[in-house]
Order: C-alpha cells, then sequence, then structure tokens
C-alpha cells in the first residue's frame, strides 16, 4: 500500500499532519508523504483520510 496526496487538490490545511506526522509533513504549503508505507504508523490512516476536508489523500494498492 502507498499513500498519495493530490496536489491539485491540497488546500494545506495540515490535518494530515496534525493526525499522523510520521507519515505526513507540510511542505511549501501542501501535504508530502515523509513514510513510503505508513501501514507502521503510530495513526489510522483510513482515519486521516477521511479526515481530508478536500479528499486529497488516497491508498494505491501496489
Amino acid at each position: 500500500m502507498k499513500v498519495k496526496v493530490d496536489q491539485e487538490k491540497c488546500i494545506g490545511c495540515g490535518t494530515c499532519e496534525l493526525m499522523c506526522s510520521q507519515c505526513f509533513q507540510l511542505e511549501n504549503g501542501k501535504a508530502q508523504v515523509i513514510a513510503d508505507d505508513c501501514s507502521g504508523a503510530d495513526c489510522d490512516i483510513q482515519d486521516v483520510i477521511d479526515s481530508c476536508p478536500v479528499e486529497a489523500i488516497s491508498i494505491e494498492k501496489e
């Protein structure tokens, strides 16, 4: 599983970074995925995806 942020949709609100700083950080006003595989993080990645107000975060099946 690979987590992806759609840079076109992202508004830089920081919700994902607040919920899971192990996987996300804001860079140049947009969220970036900083962990290749978020499955080992202390957060529930589905909660983070569901909390994105513009639905910019998704999971790609590999």
